[in-house]
């Protein structure tokens, strides 16, 4: 039986918005507080991954993820102040955030190429819960159509994150095969 790595955890937390697809779904204010926990849990495992690396890749990934999500954490409290609605912390969101600080926790016991392999496969599977999320739950549940149309501009962008952690995840593998 394979063990659940606390890496993983926050990705699993957002497996968990599966089970609001069947329900009425989470509300904007909900929806608004998962968007900004998510990119916060990716913000601080990037900000380490650029201070702990000695990849060069896996440094310019762990910058680009620090830019784009520190700029749709910009987008997303810019639209929640012009809404004037407050983010509604909420199981999921609080799940993310232990399951951010569980993996910044394990990533601190690592060096060297085993924190750039946890950092990257957690980067790719992060990326790609998110996406599941994002098409399964958050963007048909959101009601505000300026809130749905943020969910909808920055999903291109976590495709991206996700085939460029993966382009990183195997030159990694490469390099140590």
């Amino acid at each position: 039986m394979k063990l659940i790595r606390p890496q993983w955890l926050g990705a699993l937390a957002l497996v968990s918005l599966a089970s609001w697809a069947q329900s009425a779904g989470p509300s904007d204010p909900q929806i608004a507080a998962i968007v900004v926990t998510a990119n916060q849990v990716d913000i601080d495992a990037g900000k380490l991954a650029e201070s702990r690396s000695k990849s060069g890749d896996v440094k310019a990934f762990a910058k680009q993820m620090v830019t784009d999500h520190s700029a749709v954490n910009q987008s997303a409290s810019d639209l929640v102040h012009k809404l004037n609605v407050t983010p509604e912390d909420n199981a999921t969101s609080q799940s993310l955030k232990q399951g951010g600080d569980a993996n910044l926790a394990a990533l601190k016991k690592l060096n060297g190429a085993a924190f750039d392999r946890a950092y990257i496969d957690h980067e790719v599977t992060y990326h790609e819960n998110v996406l599941d999320a994002l098409d399964k739950t958050l963007i048909p549940s959101a009601k505000n159509d300026e809130l749905k149309a943020l969910l909808v501009k920055v999903r291109p962008a976590f495709v991206a994150h996700l085939e460029h952690a993966k382009h990183v995840q195997a030159s990694l593998e490469k390099s140590s095969g």
